[in-house]
């Protein structure tokens, strides 16, 4: 199998892969080992739908060093509609069009490129779901 093939195929490159607990049904992402809400051990992957609603959002129009052709762009916080809360950069849109309580559903993005061996890393970032 080829590297990129190998890469391609791994689940949880191209989906939000979490975990939940048997015991009390919460829904964690990133996936953790032990529930901080029940301290059970029984945790199962859970793959999130990818949906979810704009908590608070910030526009970056100083960046860091890396991402000065990115400017203007924005970073939300977002409640995922199975509950976990994340970070994550909304692509694809005037940052004017981004509003708390707006609607949002993943996307996979390119985010860099090893120069040498040509090994392209993909992350998830987030759109307008209008």
């Amino acid at each position: 199998m080829t590297v990129p093939r190998f890469w391609r195929e791994i689940p949880a490159r191209y989906n939000l892969i979490g975990t939940k607990c048997s015991h009390c049904g919460e829904v964690f992402f990133p996936p953790r080992e032990v529930c901080p809400s029940c301290k059970s051990i029984e945790m199962e992957k859970f793959k999130l739908k990818g949906t979810g609603e704009i908590l608070s959002y910030t526009v970056i129009r100083v960046p860091p060093a890396g991402f000065e052709g990115q400017v203007p762009y924005v970073i939300a916080i977002i409640k995922m509609d199975e509950g976990p809360k994340l970070t994550a950069q909304i692509v694809d849109c005037d940052p004017s069009q981004v509003e708390i309580g707006k609607r949002v559903k993943v996307c996979f993005r390119r985010i860099s490129e090893d120069g040498r061996a040509g090994i392209i890393y993909y992350g998830y970032k987030f759109v307008l779901d209008e």
